[in-house]
């Protein structure tokens, strides 16, 4: 069994509006032995939205140090964060991380020209493939310019908000994508970066985790290793989701191990 989880949410995050402690009682209930927080972090995030992806960065922290001290003898608490990935706000993102320590940084991208695929504004006036396609380029040109996380994060979540998911989750041709798929994977193993799988995905319906598995496939012919496992859990009950046909999946493409991290250093765990 796959023993922590490395991409979830609490409330410093706000689509999230789930307590961190209520988190780590699940996970113990689960019987986790690790939890990493990777709440999310997206400076400039367009006004006009919902939501504000930014908050108190020594709040958060604080509480991080709160839980793991009240919960150390039962789960270990690690301080991760999930940056979302622009090119014009890497000033901010560099002294984010250099001014604070984290175990764990996940780079994701969630804005393609300063426009969330959430929102239908994004897919007018271009072709579902169009959309998709243009948030992989997005995706290849920020891991180009930036590398200051450790994985990069649901690198085809798009998919989920296609328009035809409206009605049946869009089943995208990882054919007609993979030269570009393909040089983001190389820039990532070039840099000694990783992947996550995020088994999202599976709670979404679409039938395989973010990516999909041609991807975490060819990400292993690329001579690809690092991999950790994520749930991208907003409630209790989404962590660890489906953890167990992840990993068999991951053995079924030949892979041993998946990642942790550890003071931002990667850790082999041998898949069971």
């Amino acid at each position: 069994m796959i023993k922590s989880d490395f991409h979830i949410h609490s409330n410093f995050s706000s689509d999230c509006e789930t307590p961190m402690e209520d988190m780590i009682n699940q996970a113990i209930k689960l019987g986790l032995k690790t939890l990493c927080f990777t709440d999310h972090m997206d400076y400039d995030y367009p006004e006009e939205y919902e939501y504000s992806f930014v908050f108190d960065i020594d709040k958060y922290l604080d509480k991080l140090e709160l839980m793991k001290e009240k919960y150390h003898s039962q789960i270990e608490i690690l301080r991760g964060i999930e940056l979302g990935l622009q090119n014009h706000v890497i000033d901010s993102m560099t002294n984010l991380i250099n001014s604070h320590s984290f175990d764990f940084i996940i780079g994701s991208i969630h804005l393609v020209d300063k426009m969330d695929p959430y929102y239908p504004h994004y897919w007018e006036e271009k072709t579902e493939e169009e959309g998709i396609l243009r948030c992989f380029h997005t995706i290849k040109e920020a891991c180009e310019i930036y590398q200051g996380f450790h994985v990069c994060g649901h690198i085809d979540y798009i998919v989920r908000y296609a328009p035809s998911s409206k009605v049946k989750y869009h089943e995208y041709d990882y054919h007609y994508y993979q030269d570009v798929i393909d040089e983001i994977l190389k820039t990532l193993i070039k840099h000694e970066k990783g992947i996550e799988i995020n088994t999202s995905g599976y709670k979404y319906g679409l039938g395989h985790p973010h990516p999909k598995t041609e991807v975490l496939k060819r990400y292993k012919e690329l001579g690809g290793e690092i991999i950790t496992i994520g749930s991208d859990a907003h409630k209790p009950e989404h962590l660890a989701y489906n953890f167990q046909h992840a990993g068999e999946l991951l053995k079924s493409l030949g892979y041993d191990y998946h990642t942790v991290f550890k003071k931002g250093k990667p850790i082999m765990i041998k898949l069971d």
